[in-house]
């Protein structure tokens, strides 16, 4: 399961220094080669939660085993893609088939945790968050690596041996849907909510499309995303077993506050990922490899603070040092060029990296202290589907800003935007007095 579970963030924070390569093998442009990160998102967003009620009805080994075989296709398509729209394509696949492994653990988690009669199986359940965090932050310098060894095909290629050993374990060792019977019959008698899914689908296509080019002519994709979100809400909010159970909003400002925040976040570490990564070696001339380098303490930095702090209950002071420091980090992007020494980007990626390991891990533990306990499950879904959201929202303003290129001054246009997100974070945590009681509330019982 955890070998699954990190198929998605590898093949997300991997590409970012393979995105200039891939441009100049096919001759397009950062704004172009974003549809790499938005066809993978895009695909994440929709399929994980399709795939959750999936597995709910036919359990985790069918599913399971399909994506991960998916994975093994995208890849060799990837590496053998003549044209970058054969590319994107094998990007989406990756999408749906890493989609998978999530909900089929989270399956497989819940179905043991009833068995043994243990509230929640804690350790399976760090270790999924750890590796999966600790697999994000490493994919630049690792994708650096792979990139400078065989170009960046490598990227693609990796995911054939992982697709096969992630076969071989779900096959020996995942459980058959006949032996899950007691726990598949109720899911199984609930309707799919398959119109909720199309709806879903379009409203964030025709957003994307118009975010990812947005001209004067493309101005009419406004009104569909705005016709079909609002045919999406309400289909949502009236039927009985919802895609997207949207009342899990009703009433509840904190959780509210949390999802955007949870937006905003990934808005900036996305941003900053692909955004620097593709400066560094296109502004500043660096090989692939040497980019994944300068990302390194970025992602030690992340993982140490999450180390440190992870124990701590306690959200509001996380959530307010990583919004100040990464405030402080965005503007710092303001006053590097193609002459800054390479021991000021560390430092400014180092930076970066401490409200990276703050922020995700401080919105999981305000999530769990304010939903409707009845509702986690639909919330902390939901919860995920804001991140894929701002790693949307990321690819759109790297295309916007990088048109032309990855430029200083594009690098600048994009910092500016940061800077703002940043301090719109800072302002929605200062807002949302409810972050006061979280933690404090679970520590007293054992005072």
């Amino acid at each position: 399961m955890i070998l699954g579970s990190i198929l998605n963030p590898i093949n997300s924070s991997m590409l970012a220094v393979a995105l200039i390569p891939i441009g100049r093998d096919f001759g397009a442009s950062p704004s172009a080669t974003a549809w790499l990160i938005t066809g993978l998102y895009l695909a994440t967003a929709v399929g994980q939660p399709v795939i959750g009620r999936l597995v709910d009805s036919f359990g985790p080994r069918l599913l399971y085993l399909t994506g991960t075989a998916l994975v093994g296709v995208a890849g060799l398509i990837g590496v053998l893609a003549p044209e970058l729209w054969v590319l994107i394509i094998s990007r989406v696949l990756l999408g749906l088939g890493t989609s998978a492994a999530y909900p089929a653990s989270m399956f497989l988690l819940r179905s043991e945790s009833e068995r043994t009669g243990l509230r929640s199986p804690s350790g399976v359940l760090a270790a999924l968050s750890i590796s999966n965090q600790v697999v994000s932050v490493l994919g630049p310098p690792l994708g650096g690596l792979l990139v400078g060894a065989g170009g960046w095909h490598l990227i693609f290629a990796v995911n054939v041996p992982l697709s096969a050993a992630c076969l071989v374990l779900g096959a020996l060792f995942l459980p058959r849907a006949s032996a899950l019977g007691a726990d598949l019959s109720a899911a199984r008698s609930e309707r799919i909510d398959i119109a909720g899914m199309a709806l879903f689908a379009g409203t964030l296509t025709a957003f994307m499309l118009f975010l990812m080019d947005p001209e004067v002519a493309r101005w009419p994709l406004l009104a569909v995303f705005a016709a079909v979100g609002a045919a999406f809400a309400v289909r949502e909010l009236r039927t009985a077993s919802p895609f997207l159970d949207l009342r899990v909003l009703a009433g509840n400002l904190p959780l509210l506050a949390t999802y955007v925040r949870q937006f905003l976040a990934f808005v900036t570490s996305y941003a900053f990922m692909f955004g620097f990564t593709q400066w560094l070696e296109e502004g500043r001339a660096l090989s692939p490899s040497a980019a994944g380098l300068v990302l390194l303490p970025m992602s030690a930095a992340a993982i140490l603070v999450t180390a440190v702090t992870g124990r701590r209950a306690e959200v509001r002071g996380k959530l307010l040092a990583g919004s100040l420091v990464q405030v402080a980090g965005t503007a710092l992007i303001l006053l590097i060029g193609p002459g800054t020494p390479i021991w000021a980007l560390v430092v400014i990626a180092t930076i970066i990296g401490v409200p990276q390991g703050l922020n995700g891990l401080a919105n999981q533990n305000a999530l769990y202290a304010q939903a409707d306990p009845a509702r986690m499950g639909s919330s902390a879904g939901l919860l995920r589907t804001f991140m894929y959201l701002g790693a949307l929202a990321a690819s759109a303003a790297n295309a916007a800003f990088y048109r032309h290129g990855a430029t200083t001054a594009g690098l600048h246009d994009l910092a500016w935007l940061l800077v703002g997100v940043s301090a719109l974070f800072l302002v929605v945590t200062l807002a949302d007095r409810s972050l006061l009681r979280v933690g404090r509330l679970d520590e007293a019982p054992s005072r």
